[in-house]
């Protein structure tokens, strides 16, 4: 049976396709949920995540901490703690810290993340 709850400090973390450091909270691997997905994901300062796109997943990014910038279908604009960006299918996406303390974003994905889902691109796009 799966658990009610899940707690961030039990999350163990790993590497994304695109360089970001998460946690997954809850997807189909630790829970009942079966199509989206809650995750934390760490920019430590002066890291930037690799330009990605993902072919089925809408996702939506929330700051929690810090600031940085947002790189997001041909736009870029300042992001802080407190705003969430939607970030359709088919939208090429990237954000950088460019801060002295961890950029921390809950990224919440539907249908769920999986590296499969995630197209690596230049970000000359």
């Amino acid at each position: 049976m799966k658990p009610l709850f899940v707690s961030l400090a039990d999350c163990e973390p790993f590497v994304t396709k695109d360089g970001s450091i998460i946690r997954e909270i809850l997807a189909h691997r630790n829970s009942a949920i079966r199509h989206q997905s809650l995750a934390e994901a760490t920019i430590p300062p002066g890291a930037t995540t690799d330009a990605h796109y993902h072919p089925k997943t809408e996702e939506i990014y929330f700051l929690t901490q810090g600031e940085g910038m947002m790189h997001c279908g041909g736009e870029v604009f300042r992001v802080r703690q407190g705003d969430a960006i939607p970030i359709p299918p088919g939208t090429i996406h990237w954000i950088t810290n460019d801060q002295d303390e961890d950029l921390k974003l809950l990224c919440c994905c539907a249908p769920g993340y999986e590296h499969d889902d995630t197209v690596l691109v230049s970000k000359t796009h």
